[in-house]
């Protein structure tokens, strides 16, 4: 067993105000991808197209961040944040969920990308390639804050956390961070210059995280406030369900359609 290592998750705090890892976490993985695509786009010869960047990761990011707050509370918990909905903006107490954070972010930035008359397709694939370091520092987030942990186990790598009660438990936010993050960026780094159908790149992130989220959820302690379906199946792994079909359905399409808009 590991001892896990208490770390605050409050970094500074002024008055009312702090500074919480996990909220840093959000802020240092938008500057990287935000870099990451810059770069993206120097290597295609369209820096003319910064300014868009610019505005399509502000307005995305809002997106995420509202709806990886709204899925959270209505897909795990809605009982709750039905009968106490100011609790929704407690941001503070932690609380966010990937596919909601998808959901929104792919709304606002469709959104946006429409009234720029800018190809869904082409900033899909060019966020795809590095959604995984936000999975990355993100699961590092959860991690500090001693959340999402995985049920109880006996490898040497076996964590006791705070919340989890007394027996060592599988690190699920260290298994995600190397796999879905790290790794998953990785391969999607190398295909960036690869001649796919505009929107395969986008596909092919929904499909690899869609998988690898739905085995790691066999790890995961169960959050959520309902039964779990067939008595196994959580709701991430419902959420990842939907995720792979709609990969497949814009991987077909990009073969048949020149964008993701048409």
């Amino acid at each position: 067993m590991i001892t896990y290592p208490k770390i605050n998750p409050v970094i500074f705090k002024i008055g009312p105000f702090s500074l919480r890892w996990y909220g840093l976490m959000y802020v240092v993985s938008f500057f990287v991808c935000y870099f990451l695509c810059r770069k993206q786009l120097k290597e295609q010869g369209k820096e003319n197209l910064y300014p868009i960047l610019e505005d399509f990761m502000f307005y995305t990011f809002v997106g995420v961040v509202v709806g990886a707050r709204i899925g959270f509370c209505f897909f795990y918990y809605p009982d709750y944040y039905l009968a106490h909905p100011l609790e929704i903006f407690a941001i503070w107490k932690g609380g966010m969920s990937f596919h909601g954070g998808l959901v929104g972010g792919v709304l606002v930035g469709c959104y946006y990308l429409k009234k720029q008359k800018q190809s869904i397709s082409f900033w899909a694939d060019l966020i795809s390639v590095v959604a995984p370091v936000c999975l990355f520092f993100g699961r590092i987030g959860n991690f500090i804050n001693g959340e999402i942990y995985g049920k109880p186990s006996n490898l040497p790598w076996a964590m006791i956390f705070p919340r989890g009660g007394p027996v060592p438990r599988h690190p699920t936010q260290l298994y995600e961070c190397i796999f879905t993050g790290l790794f998953l960026f990785l391969f999607m780094w190398s295909i960036r210059k690869k001649p796919l159908a505009p929107g395969r790149k986008f596909a092919l992130f929904l499909i690899l995280y869609g998988i690898l989220r739905f085995l790691f959820e066999f790890l995961r302690e169960p959050a959520q406030s309902f039964p779990l379906l067939f008595g196994w199946m959580t709701m991430g792994q419902i959420l990842c369900v939907f995720m792979i079909l709609a990969g497949i359905i814009v991987w077909i399409k990009a073969a048949s359609s020149k964008s993701l808009e048409k």
